[in-house]
């Protein structure tokens, strides 16, 4: 016969040990780019939609990203920090982009260093910036807010024998 009391208190102990070797956190943006998040916003048509996966210790962003209905060729393509909505921010880091086009798609990887900016990353102070010919300021703006934490492998490992250990225990009391 097994003790319930003591398989709940080894697997807070496996849970317990197993959580201190998780190191980051990864966060999702879904970030939606429109004209009117520009500075000033202007009445493009154009549109994107893009995701980003932010890692909370290392700081590496990868996004990856489309863009349609611009008004003007396709020039540049940028993610900028450090700024609320509605403020401009410098580049942190470029991102590739199909050039002289109207509609295309864009992507890139790059490191946000030092815990400040990493905590203003998840704060929502990043942006993802489109140029084109005729809005070379920014044709399509989109805050990165909101940020979904996706659990690490690990943890869901743990949490997975956590539940298979409670229905073993269960089968065996019956």
């Amino acid at each position: 016969m097994i003790n319930r009391g003591l398989v709940h208190c080894f697997a807070a102990i496996a849970l317990a040990g197993l959580c201190g070797l998780a190191q980051a956190d990864l966060w999702q943006f879904n970030v939606s780019l429109d004209g009117l998040q520009e500075v000033p916003p202007n009445a493009s048509p154009g549109s994107g939609t893009a995701i980003a996966m932010f890692d909370d210790v290392s700081g590496a962003m990868s996004i990856n990203g489309s863009f349609s209905n611009f008004v003007g060729l396709s020039s540049n393509a940028h993610l900028h920090g450090f700024a609320p909505a509605g403020a401009p921010a410098g580049v942190l880091f470029g991102l590739s982009f199909t050039p002289g086009v109207t509609t295309g798609v864009f992507s890139g990887n790059g490191v946000i260093s030092g815990a400040g900016n990493i905590a203003n990353t998840l704060n929502g102070l990043t942006y993802i910036n489109i140029h084109s010919q005729t809005f070379p300021g920014g044709e399509i703006r989109g805050q990165l807010v909101n940020p979904v934490q996706i659990p690490e492998p690990g943890s869901m490992a743990v949490l997975g024998g956590l539940a298979l250990a409670s229905l073993v225990s269960r089968r065996r009391r019956q």
